[in-house]
């Protein structure tokens, strides 16, 4: 629900007990809209899947609608002729399950005994009493959904890519776009932010029309590409619906790192440690990091942690998204061959127009979808690969990991393909070559850390891939063979 005409309630430059009293006499959903200047916390760099975009790519906070040229671009004999995009969802509310989750905590601080809200045995403040007092402003309604800021995102990355690649991105162009997003609501509003940015940058200052009215009409949804975890069987069963598949991150919230949180935050709180669980520990780390993402504020759940807490939380969102979305089994990321392969097809296409010399058919291909969307394909790809898997027991030697998923899929992450046309200077051969963007930064490609590759030469490292990979034969459960040699 849009609340536009809200903007003069700022957040954080209320004391807290005006906010507190704004926030709990205020009926209008309005109220929940954040600042334009976010706070800070140490805890911002290990939020995983729930990070801000600015966490990952810090050079956007002095002007995130000023285009970032990474260096490593191509430019003068090359001219890029197609940009295909996965785009994650901007900034959303909690789920449904995490808010009932948070209630369950705010109700367990609420009903502690009077002995118990005094000064905590420091003399210092007591943190239990300021967040049984503080407001929980979460609603079941919001489940998941778009919030401002996450709009804010996405137009913001369409000012910068449409200033990055402006051939690509002309007002000529804007009836070829091509829009392809997942059915959950966050995505599609992602689809409709970006195209609202686009017109501020073709129109500026002239609000922008419904998107519907728009050349190119609002973006079409299929969820068999970005949301192929659904439709994938296998991988329902053996991962999604398996119990034991997350083995290793129901062993880490029992093992010795996080039974340290837990013991330390019923001390913090001043709560039995029989009343809390890995579970409720996580959700008031991450409520930290929506207040933080959603608001711009700086809310008391952040200093129940330290920085070393938040690593072994970061360790254990890391550890579900690698068991159950990365390199943990073979099907998360083979499930996703299907997105690849669209990708590719995509490419052909235009490599062939331009063959041609014929104009290409979408010079800009925007598919909206998900961190479980993302991850999935750069594992198929080879990218963000330890050595030695991520387990409920080596956690201290996966200190320096690759797969930190807040790195790589915070909200609003990005995944670019870029093809280019080269000439080259000594022959008249025409070439074309491709990079790819994670997150605005040139990524070097998994099998050869060269920042440019052929495309030829791209396609034949994936060739397995493009040609073999079958989701329909990929997701098929194995056949039980009911036969029995008994006599």
């Amino acid at each position: 629900m849009p609340c536009g005409a809200c903007n003069s309630l700022r957040l954080s430059s209320a004391p807290a007990g005006v906010l507190a009293l704004a926030l709990l006499s205020s009926l209008s959903r309005c109220s929940l809209l954040e600042p334009k200047d976010p706070a800070v916390s140490v805890l911002s760099p290990y939020f995983g899947t729930k990070s801000r975009y600015e966490d990952a790519n810090p050079g956007l906070l002095p002007d995130p609608e000023a285009p970032r040229r990474d260096p490593e671009l191509l430019e003068e004999t090359c001219t890029p002729v197609q940009l295909v995009a996965l785009i994650r969802h901007g900034t959303r509310y909690p789920t449904a399950k995490q808010i009932r989750k948070l209630r369950q905590l705010h109700t367990l601080l609420q009903a502690r005994g009077p002995g118990e809200k005094g000064a905590d045995a420091t003399g210092g403040r007591n943190l239990g009493a300021a967040l049984a007092n503080w407001p929980l402003w979460y609603k079941d309604w919001m489940d998941g959904q778009l919030v401002e800021k996450g709009r804010e995102d996405m137009r913001q990355l369409a000012l910068r890519l449409a200033s990055l690649f402006p051939a690509l991105f002309s007002r000529e162009n804007l009836d070829r776009l091509q829009l392809v997003t997942s059915s959950k609501h966050r995505c599609v509003e992602s689809g409709a932010a970006f195209l609202k940015g686009l017109w501020q940058h073709y129109h500026p200052g002239v609000p922008p029309p419904d998107v519907a009215d728009m050349e190119c009409g609002p973006p079409r949804i299929n969820d068999k590409l970005m949301r192929f975890f659904d439709h994938c069987e296998k991988f329902l069963t053996e991962v999604e619906r398996n119990d034991t598949a997350l083995y290793h991150v129901e062993a880490f919230k029992t093992g010795p790192e996080m039974q340290n949180i837990l013991r330390k935050v019923a001390a913090i709180l001043q709560v039995p440690v029989s009343n809390l669980n890995a579970d409720l520990i996580q959700v008031a780390f991450f409520t930290c990091s929506f207040d933080l993402a959603i608001k711009g504020v700086k809310s008391p759940w952040c200093d129940v942690f330290d920085t070393d807490d938040a690593k072994v939380l970061e360790y254990l969102n890391d550890l579900k998204q690698y068991w159950k979305r990365g390199y943990g089994y073979t099907i998360n990321s083979r499930s996703s061959c299907i997105l690849f392969q669209d990708i590719f097809q995509h490419l052909d296409k235009a490599v062939e127009q331009k063959k041609r010399s014929q104009p290409v058919t979408s010079p800009v291909v925007l598919q909206f979808g998900h961190a479980e969307t993302l991850l999935p394909l750069l594992s198929l790809m080879g990218y963000f690969k330890d050595k030695e898997p991520l387990t409920a027991y080596n956690y201290k030697e996966q200190m320096h990991r690759k797969f930190r998923s807040g790195h790589i899929v915070p909200y609003a992450s990005n995944l670019i393909f870029v093809l280019y046309h080269c000439k080259n200077a000594k022959t008249p051969k025409e070439e074309f070559k491709v990079q790819i963007l994670l997150n605005e930064k040139v990524l070097p490609l998994a099998h050869s850390q060269e920042t440019v590759s052929l495309y030829d030469d791209l396609k034949n490292h994936y060739k397995d891939i493009l040609q073999s990979c079958h989701a329909s034969e990929e997701c098929e459960l194995p056949k039980v063979n009911n036969t029995s040699d008994e006599l």
